[in-house]
């Protein structure tokens, strides 16, 4: 009597096998690293807005609000060192600084205005303590004042401007953050000419605001508050130096008249 052959897996099951479980293994790590949490994709997604000019992230909006702050309180600070500076340097780098955020605010509002976003009107309140600081200083002591706190302002927002060049994917926000890129590289070697900025102070700053901080000996405290020397003063009632224009919202489309209704 023959024996019955019963067929097993032949090479064809085996192969089939193999291909579906090459497609598991290539569709696993899409899966992993696009929907999964921790990968920082879905935080950006839940904090971007859509426009007709690419996608507006949390940082572009911090950005747009740090472009219109720095003019308010910049421009102010300008026009002092202008009319009060005691060397022909402090006065070009007040000029500088007006030019240029005259230039800038012009131009955040606009893009702002395009992109549906609210701008604020005023300086924040560190801003305001830093001009009234300056307010209270006279002779070298306003411009060592001056050089040092606008120069400090100016790196910490360089940083910000090419992480956003770096990153963003709104055509608007892009072009601004060039112009911002040029105008704060010009104003920080402006403000370096005046040979008041004290290098040490500066470098001991950025330490110590960076995460996690570069040395874990405590810094000496630099200019991010009110230097040692200058006494924090209340901001004046009396606006002595103008701020830039409101910012203002975009304009509603107008409204249609009604058409007169049809007589009987």
């Amino acid at each position: 009597m023959r024996s019955i052959h019963r067929p097993g897996p032949g090479g064809t099951g085996l192969v089939v096998a193999g291909l579906a479980a090459t497609l598991v293994a290539l569709l696993f790590p899409v899966w992993s690293y696009t929907d999964r949490s921790g990968t920082g994709v879905d935080v950006l997604n839940a904090q971007t807005v859509s426009t007709r000019f690419g996608p507006l992230s949390a940082l572009d909006r911090e950005f747009l609000t740090k472009v219109r702050l720095a003019g308010l309180w910049e421009l102010p600070a300008g026009q002092q060192a202008q009319e009060r500076g005691t060397t022909e340097a402090v006065r070009i780098a007040g000029r500088h600084l007006i030019e240029g955020h005259t230039f800038l605010d012009e131009r955040v509002r606009d893009v702002a205005s395009r992109l549906g976003f609210e701008l604020p009107n005023q300086p924040s309140e560190q801003q305001r303590g830093w001009l009234s600081t300056m307010d209270a200083a006279h002779g070298a002591d306003f411009d060592r004042q001056f050089a040092n706190l606008l120069r400090m302002a100016h790196g910490k927002v360089f940083s910000v401007v090419a992480q956003v060049r770096a990153s963003t994917r709104n055509s608007l926000v892009r072009t601004l953050a060039d112009d911002a890129n040029r105008t704060v590289l010009d104003h920080i070697q402006v403000l370096e000419a005046t040979g008041y900025v004290d290098f040490d102070a500066l470098a001991q700053d950025m330490a110590a605001a960076s995460t996690p901080p570069l040395t874990n000996s405590p810094a000496p405290p630099g200019p991010t508050t009110a230097p040692a020397s200058a006494v924090p003063v209340t901001p004046s009632a009396v606006a002595t130096y103008p701020l830039p224009p409101p910012a203002t919202s975009p304009p509603s489309k107008p409204t249609e008249p009604a058409k007169p209704s049809a007589k009987a």
